[in-house]
This record gives structure tokens, C-alpha cells and sequence, in this order.
């Protein structure tokens, strides 16, 4: 542990370095509740350079949780469309008619309420308590957690039950209780612009403060498993400018696909790889031009319609890959 005489000596290393280097970046220009719990959902397994777009578009389209709550979820998963985890496009959905309905419109302000709304965990409802309401507690995400291994030199897998508890250990120990939003802004900045995996440490500000021998091999985690692969068929099928397509029950609920084949022949007139959770996926895609509606879930649309709904990434490059050259181009104007 930092010796508590050297605390501050640490954090004001933080904050200064954090005053000349710290990104300018939308959602910190606000204390608006409801834009930082979008920018907190969106940021969940995404790059900052992603989001942003996103981000400011989101806000246009559904400026407050009124609006979002109104919103139906074929429009909430449109405006997801090409950032991927749809399941928190769902859950940003729901939480926003529980706010408008349960909570007059205002997020709380406590963390344990917050954590109560759907697809809140404990990072989340802090980083919204902080950020939101200038609370003092801690938030720990993938940065700061890199960050706090190595200054403690921590060589314990980081991401088990007890290594989760032991880093928000340190979090809070670190975090104070003044200006603590602007110093797990910090936190976070530091360990993504210069605590990255590969450490900038001749460039860390709080570089005295650091126990690690060998930063580079810090965090430790548990083994991981290969990515298990999986192949799956879908079928193009075409009639002038209407192309069949499924609204999907598994991978993507809501989402519109290519129909799902059963048994193929033939090459695969479009094959794609995408990563997915755990899986490695091949998608496959066959010609079958006299394939009918064969359930309630699959639809004919017009391929001008296909801006208007959502269609998640792999399947849209499918798409865009097999449509012409100047249809796929009025497909592409579209973020994926």
C-alpha cells in the first residue's frame, strides 16, 4: 500500500499530469445523469474512438430518458447498429422506462439504487454516482485495474473473485474525498494513455510510486481458453429489389438477419469471420432464389429499407458485399 503520507504527494502527481494530458472527450463536459449513463453503457467493451459518434448521435436522437423510454426497440436497436453487445442497447432501453416510470424522470443518486436498474453492475453505478453526482467512491475498469497491479505490484490473477475484491480494495484506499471524479478521470486516463499493456513508464507521472519489477507482465489472469469455433449457414435470398430476411431469436433478439439455412450444397457465394464473446464464428452465406417465407419471423425488404433497420454488423457487410455496387454504396454512408 502507498503509505498514507504519501497520498497526497500521489494523487497531485495524478491530477497534474491528468490537467496537461487528459483527452477532451464529450461526456466529461457534462454532469447530466442520463448522458453519462449512456456514455458508461456504450464504453463497456468499446474504444472511446468508437463511441464518440455514437455517443453525440444517441443524444440527438434520444436527448433525455423520456424520450428514450418512447422510443421503440426496433429505433433504440437501429441507433445501436454497429456497436456490437446488443444486449446493453436493451438494457439502456429498460432502464429508461423504469427511471420515467418508478423515479419521475431522475436517476438516483445513491450507488446501490443505481445497481438496482437493469445491466448496472458496480463499476457502472459508481462511475455514474461520481461522475453524475460527485460521490466519492471508486470506480475500477480494465485502465485503472491495470494501473493499480502494477503501482501495488499485485501478482495475483486479477479477475477471480478474490482479485476483483482486492483491487476495489485499493481503489477506495486511493480515492479522495474531494475532487474524487476528476481523479478517477485520472486514473482511468492514465492507465489508457500511458499504463497501457505495453507500459509508457519513462513517461509516468507517478512512476516513483511504482512497485512493479516487471510491469509489463502485470495484471496476471487466469488462463483462457481458445476461442471455440463455429460455422454458420445463412441463405440469400433475392426477388428484384426485396431481400429476404429473418428477425433473429438467438444471437441478436430484435435484430434482422440473413434466413438461417438448414442443409447446404454449393460453395458459399460470401464467407466472413467475426469474433463473438467466446466464439470465433465463419458466416457462410448460399444463393437460394426459390426459398419462400417459411415463418412468421422472416420478412421481405425493400434494399432501400435497409438504413431503416437493424441489421447487426456481420450480417450488414454480408449484405453490402452481395448487393451492387451502387446499392451496397448508399449502405455503407451507415456507421458498422
Amino acid at each position: 500500500m502507498i503509505p498514507p503520507k504519501d497520498l497526497p504527494s500521489f494523487r497531485r502527481s495524478v491530477l497534474r499530469w491528468y490537467s496537461r494530458y487528459g483527452r477532451e472527450l464529450p461526456w466529461r463536459r457534462t454532469r447530466d445523469p442520463y448522458a453519462i449513463l449512456v456514455s458508461e453503457f456504450m464504453l463497456q467493451q468499446t474504444q472511446v474512438a468508437t463511441v464518440i459518434p455514437y455517443y453525440n448521435n444517441w443524444l440527438r436522437r434520444f436527448p433525455d430518458f423520456t424520450a428514450l423510454a418512447a422510443a421503440s426497440e426496433n429505433d433504440v436497436l437501429h441507433a445501436w447498429q454497429g456497436l456490437g453487445y446488443y444486449a446493453r442497447a436493451r438494457h439502456l432501453h429498460a432502464t429508461a422506462k423504469i427511471v420515467r416510470d418508478r423515479h419521475g424522470g431522475r436517476l438516483p443518486m445513491d450507488p446501490t439504487a443505481i445497481r438496482d436498474l437493469p445491466g448496472i453492475g458496480r463499476y457502472t453505478a459508481n462511475a455514474i454516482a461520481t461522475f453524475a453526482f460527485d460521490r466519492s467512491v471508486p470506480i475500477v475498469e480494465a485502465n485503472i485495474a491495470r494501473l493499480l497491479a502494477r503501482i501495488y505490484n499485485y501478482k495475483q490473477p486479477i479477475d477471480n473473485s478474490r482479485g476483483h475484491e482486492a483491487i476495489w480494495q485499493l481503489a477506495s484506499a486511493l480515492v479522495p474525498k474531494r475532487r474524487a471524479p476528476i481523479f478517477n478521470s485520472a486514473l482511468m486516463e492514465l492507465g489508457a494513455l500511458v499504463c497501457r499493456p505495453q507500459p509508457k513508464c519513462r513517461i509516468c507521472p507517478v512512476q516513483n510510486f511504482c512497485c512493479a519489477t516487471r510491469p509489463e507482465m502485470l495484471p496476471r489472469k487466469k488462463s483462457r481458453l481458445s476461442p471455440r469455433k463455429l460455422i454458420e449457414s445463412h441463405l440469400w435470398i433475392r426477388r428484384g429489389e426485396r431481400i429476404l430476411l429473418e428477425q433473429s431469436t438467438k444471437r441478436w433478439p430484435g435484430l434482422w438477419i440473413l434466413p438461417s439455412a438448414g442443409s447446404t450444397t454449393g460453395r458459399p457465394i460470401h464467407m466472413s469471420i467475426f469474433p463473438f464473446t467466446h466464439h470465433q464464428v465463419t458466416l457462410q452465406v448460399f444463393r437460394n432464389p426459390s426459398r419462400k417465407i417459411d415463418n412468421d419471423r422472416q420478412r421481405w425488404f425493400s434494399t432501400r429499407a435497409l438504413d431503416s433497420i437493424p441489421i447487426p454488423s456481420p450480417h450488414r457487410r454480408a449484405i453490402v458485399d452481395l448487393l451492387s455496387a451502387k446499392e451496397a454504396a448508399a449502405l455503407r454512408r451507415r456507421p458498422s
